[in-house]
């Protein structure tokens, strides 16, 4: 028994009961507007000859409404909208108008209840990050362990790189590398580092013209990347930015102290060569003897590849080791100055074991 006498409720007081009265969501998702309109004109509920209709409805569905009354009624002004401004359209054309703005109205009522604070952004599908953080809830790069790692926050994980092309392109530009992944992709930050600075060690796999720009140039220039605000992931939280420059990678001379104390013609294979080879060479020449060629000894490097002898001793400028990795984006992997030119000293003496 309950101690409640309805006759002393106020008719005022009441309240229709509906699913959110009880539960903190309906039981379908609610699009974004941009999603509902697209989705009526591609059914063909709203006429795509109506001029303006997305843009409008658009406008109208965002407009700040208390009440679904008001809503209601402003979906209704379209049609004084099309009177006023486009007369002979509307004239030939007012049952597609009166259809589109129907369809209008019931989509609204049937999923923003502006009365309970509920539209498309009360409780967003977490799929994706384009209008809600959705995945980078967590893979924000800022969610650090004690360790400074992060959840990893890399956009291949769930999708292939994006690559940009002209209308008049027939090739894209940008370029994928297919070669070892160097350890510093292993970083759970990386996609967060590779903003703050841009190593030597890129030019490895990558075209880095324009880095960190739009102009789809090259790898490093990729517009659907650098020319999108990720709002929702964290690149520039001031915390994890003094954490991210602790991590910052860079190329670092193989351990060949010895170079600077030794004379050109002390470069012979065993001191020094092959240190550097095993190095920068050997996760692809080594035991996988990619295109034939193993750096591992003197003998089977001077039997050189498929492409044939990568040594010509006496003269560097014809050997292909040199040919190869000169220049940044030239081969997988580059000599650092110092090592280029230990090793054309060496080639030069006549690249002795």
């Amino acid at each position: 028994g309950t101690e409640i006498n309805p006759e002393e409720i106020k008719e005022e007081d009441l309240k229709e009961m509906d699913c959110i009265t009880c539960h903190n969501r309906i039981t379908h998702l609610v699009s974004y507007p941009e999603v509902t309109v697209d989705r009526l004109m591609e059914r063909g509920l709203i006429s795509t000859s109506i001029p303006e209709i997305r843009q409008i409805a658009l406008e109208t569905y965002y407009k700040d409404y208390t009440s679904t009354e008001g809503a209601l009624a402003s979906f209704d002004l379209l049609d004084y909208y099309y009177q006023e401004k486009y007369p002979v359209f509307y004239g030939n054309n007012q049952t597609d108008i009166s259809a589109a703005i129907s369809e209008l109205k019931e989509s609204y009522q049937n999923s923003v209840f502006p009365e309970q604070k509920s539209d498309w952004t009360s409780h967003p599908n977490n799929i994706g990050h384009n209008k809600s953080p959705g995945c980078f809830r967590c893979h924000d790069g800022e969610h650090l362990t004690a360790e400074k790692e992060a959840i990893r926050l890399e956009c291949n994980l769930c999708h292939a790189i994006p690559v940009v092309a002209e209308e008049s392109e027939f090739i894209a530009k940008i370029e994928l590398s297919t070669g070892p992944e160097p350890e510093n992709h292993f970083n759970t930050n990386w996609i967060s580092l590779h903003h703050l600075v841009y190593e030597p060690s890129c030019g490895n796999c990558h075209t880095m013209a324009d880095p960190g720009g739009a102009s789809n140039i090259s790898f490093c220039s990729n517009s659907a990347c650098h020319g999108v605000s990720w709002e929702f992931a964290g690149f520039d939280a001031p915390a994890l930015r003094e954490t991210l420059f602790e991590q910052i990678p860079s190329l670092q001379p193989t351990s060949t102290s010895m170079i600077d104390e030794m004379d050109s013609e002390e470069f012979n294979f065993d001191n020094i060569i092959s240190g550097i080879l095993l190095e920068r060479c050997g996760a692809c020449h080594g035991e996988s003897t990619q295109a034939g060629l193993n750096i591992f000894t003197y003998q089977s490097l001077m039997s050189g590849g498929d492409s044939g002898a990568v040594i010509i001793p006496g003269d560097p400028g014809s050997s292909l080791l040199l040919q190869k990795t000169a220049g940044a984006g030239a081969h997988f992997s580059v000599f650092t100055n110092q090592e280029r030119t230990a090793i054309e000293d060496w080639i030069s003496a006549g690249a002795e074991k």
